[in-house]
């Protein structure tokens, strides 16, 4: 084998264990985030905000209780958002009643 050839080899190889590496990294992290309700401000939620919504971006008002987020899956209901003159809210891995557009 020549030079060459082994050095496109060794390059091959390093390129294709990168490759999966990245993969594998990849993967997890995307397994470990959930659905977290209630946390997104007006029309930055990822997706699901209810009956007369789509998808993402489409949220009508802070924090509505049927809108949700990805966020890591230990985090969700360690959420809790501070209203000026209302009681705290936390985030739920379960769609809310609260917040909800008129």
């Amino acid at each position: 084998m020549s030079r060459k050839t082994v050095a496109s080899a060794a390059a091959v190889a390093g390129a294709i264990t990168t490759a999966l590496s990245l993969g594998v990294a990849v993967e997890p992290a995307h397994a470990a985030k959930i659905k977290c309700f209630g946390v997104s401000l007006a029309g930055q939620n990822d997706c699901a905000a209810g009956p007369g919504t789509t998808c993402a971006g489409t949220s009508k008002v802070d924090y509505q209780g049927n809108a949700w987020k990805y966020v890591e899956a230990d985090s969700c209901q360690a959420i809790v958002i501070k209203v000026d003159g209302q009681e705290d809210r936390m985030g739920s891995d379960m769609a809310l009643e609260r917040d909800l557009p008129s």
